[in-house]
């Protein structure tokens, strides 16, 4: 039972990494349930500090990636259609096989989403869409950081404890 419970919270660490950057994934939850399953193993023991520690940072990761991008997309002048645009984006562009795609989705969805708004001001457009691509780079930053230094945790208890996990 340990060993799965190893494998299912290591298999969490690697999506949420994927999820810090895909934003259909809540990158730093799922890493979070990661430390939880190592801790549901019968020899790393229940750390509530810890645990809760982590979790409170998931708390603040989350509302943080809410309002991050739409902060940078307001303070560029843009609005909730270049949001949505970036999101969209986004996923398209992670779709699509071409290098950076996520990025260039994302710029792009932002930029059609700003001129879906407002067709006259093509310059607003692309400002806003500069500002919405930075906001959600910001918050994949946040999003990754944490995941791995949730990962370098993982990794830590592990190596503690792999003479009884093995």
């Amino acid at each position: 039972m340990d060993i799965l419970l190893l494998f299912l919270g290591l298999l969490c660490m690697l999506i949420g990494i994927a999820g810090s950057i895909l934003p259909v994934l809540p990158g730093a939850t799922i890493s979070w349930l990661g430390l939880l399953l190592l801790h549901f193993t019968s020899v790393v023991p229940f750390n509530y500090y810890l645990l809760g520690s982590t979790l409170f940072i998931v708390l603040v990761v989350t509302v943080l990636d809410y309002i991050i991008p739409s902060k940078g997309t307001k303070h560029f002048g843009g609005s909730k259609y270049g949001i949505w645009g970036t999101n969209i984006g986004l996923v398209a562009g992670f779709l699509l096989p071409i290098p950076l795609g996520f990025l260039l989705g994302a710029f792009i969805g932002g930029l059609v989403g700003e001129l879906v708004f407002n067709k006259s001001n093509i310059q607003a457009a692309l400002k806003a869409a500069t500002g919405s691509l930075i906001g959600f780079l910001i918050s994949i930053v946040f999003q990754f950081a944490v995941c791995l230094f949730y990962l370098g945790l993982f990794i830590n208890l592990f190596w503690k404890y792999k003479e009884q996990l093995l």
